[in-house]
């Protein structure tokens, strides 16, 4: 197969370039420093919200996980809520059964009580409609428990 031929400017030579001149370049740039700065903004928003969420749901998982064991041992689980530590820590007695540390995260834990617990029949005691709100910037998670020990995430 022969090789195929070459284009021969004949009109002006600038017509003729190949690439793209410094000017188009810099306009590049530009326009791809803009589209990554407002992905970036928007990015930001996207894992606050991933964050709150996951860390909603593992409290939810918490507080369930103090309400079963409760009702399986017949043993009162307590629910302990750090605030300045941002944690959530489930013990029984002395022993802890699970803690849910977001304190490296960027959350903060906002709770109207610091501590409830679950009876055996798994009701909440000191749990009169205590509210937990988990936040980072603009994003923010509201978890309640009732008197009843059930708890609704909003």
């Amino acid at each position: 197969m022969p090789p195929l031929p070459r284009l021969q400017c004949t009109t002006h030579p600038r017509r003729c370039r190949r690439g793209a001149t410094l000017i188009e370049q810099l306009w590049l740039l530009v326009l791809m420093g803009g589209l990554t700065a407002l992905a970036m903004t928007s990015g930001n928003a996207l894992f606050a919200a991933l964050d709150v969420a996951m860390a909603a749901q593992s409290t939810v998982d918490l507080l369930a996980l103090a309400r079963d064991h409760a009702i399986a041992t017949g043993d009162r689980t307590a629910v302990r809520f750090d605030v300045a530590g941002t944690r959530v820590v489930v013990h029984v007695g002395r022993d802890t059964l699970a803690v849910g540390d977001f304190h490296g995260s960027g959350l903060t834990l906002e709770a109207t009580r610091d501590s409830l617990s679950y009876a055996p029949s798994g009701l909440g005691v000191g749990a009169a409609n205590l509210r937990l709100v988990l936040r980072r910037s603009a994003r923010a998670d509201t978890i309640t428990v009732s008197r009843l020990g059930r708890v609704q995430r909003r």
